[in-house]
């Protein structure tokens, strides 16, 4: 009877979640920059929210976890920033040891105005960015102000130039062609002892970048893709050639003869408002998942 109690207390001592001390990723939001729904829509995709049949989506954002260390980071402060960083505290206590910004369009760093003295008047919170964007923040307001008071520490980056987190978690930034009006653009690959995470939020067109995207699928664990668009007829009064992104239908055919554990390792993201994939019973929705692929979700969890 003894044998057997210590036994039980071994086991729930070697494998309760509590005593994990693997890294993870969250998934913090999934929505394009401007969220879901968006100011101004008044069509049936974001009445939807309004007639109470759906919920409210945040801005695209990944948050790592490093329970070994109790260390956290976020990869873009988006305008969901407050509610991102509260969920993030209730999952991991502590202050957050740094901040990753893709590039300068809205959804991926105004967060970080909640750093500033008429909010959270944070201490020299550490914000990894590429030259050019540690530019914009030094030479805009109010996004100077964060560092003449203190709130943030700007920390230049180069591309694929690796910054060890810790001594078993790395990140790497990697330029991708994007509309640069402010900054360059990077996506960023994250690395474990155990698992690599490519993110790439946003980009122009796969062929126009520099890297083969199918050779980094093969490559890498876990993807999470620009999925802003399924199709070029979503946004009928745009011209698409403007705000230019791989649709979810093409990437897909640009992926169709990967194999099945290759292909579920794609988890599209970033989605603008129009995309059915924010509807989980839309017929886009069931090809993606049916064809093999994945949609990335809040709370989504990934142990490294």
């Amino acid at each position: 009877m003894i044998y057997r109690l210590l036994l039980i207390c071994f086991l729930f001592i070697s494998f309760h979640p509590k005593n994990d001390k693997t890294p993870f990723l969250i998934i913090s939001g999934i929505a394009q920059d401007a969220g879901y729904p968006q100011i101004g829509c008044e069509k049936n995709c974001c009445k939807r929210y309004w007639e109470h049949k759906t919920k409210k989506e945040k801005v695209s954002c990944l948050a790592l976890v490093d329970p070994a260390t109790n260390q956290k980071w976020i990869f873009d402060a988006t305008p969901d920033f407050i509610e991102q960083t509260h969920a993030l505290e209730n999952i991991q206590k502590g202050n957050l040891a740094g901040i990753f910004i893709t590039h300068a369009h809205i959804g991926h760093y105004t967060g970080l105005m909640y750093l500033g003295r008429e909010a959270m008047n944070a201490k020299e919170t550490p914000v990894y960015a590429m030259p050019r964007m540690c530019d914009f923040i030094k030479t805009n307001g109010p996004w100077s102000q964060l560092i003449s008071l203190k709130n943030i520490q700007l920390q230049k980056i180069q591309a694929d130039s690796t910054i060890c987190l810790t001594n078993k978690i790395s990140v790497t930034p990697i330029l991708v062609p994007h509309r640069d009006e402010f900054s360059e653009t990077v996506g960023y690959l994250i690395k474990t002892e155990n698992k690599t995470v490519l993110f790439i939020p946003d980009i122009d067109k796969w062929q126009k970048w520099s890297k083969d995207i199918l050779t980094e699928i093969k490559n890498n664990d876990y993807l999470f893709l620009d999925g802003t668009f399924y199709s070029g007829q979503e946004l009928e009064r745009c011209n698409m050639a403007e705000i230019p992104h791989p649709f979810v239908k093409e990437s897909m055919e640009m992926f169709k003869d990967l194999i099945p554990n290759q292909k579920k390792k794609i988890w599209f993201i970033h989605f603008n408002h129009t995309n059915p994939l924010l509807d989980k019973s839309s017929k886009e929705y069931k090809e993606v998942k049916n064809k093999g692929f994945n949609v990335a979700y809040e709370n989504l969890k990934i142990l490294l």
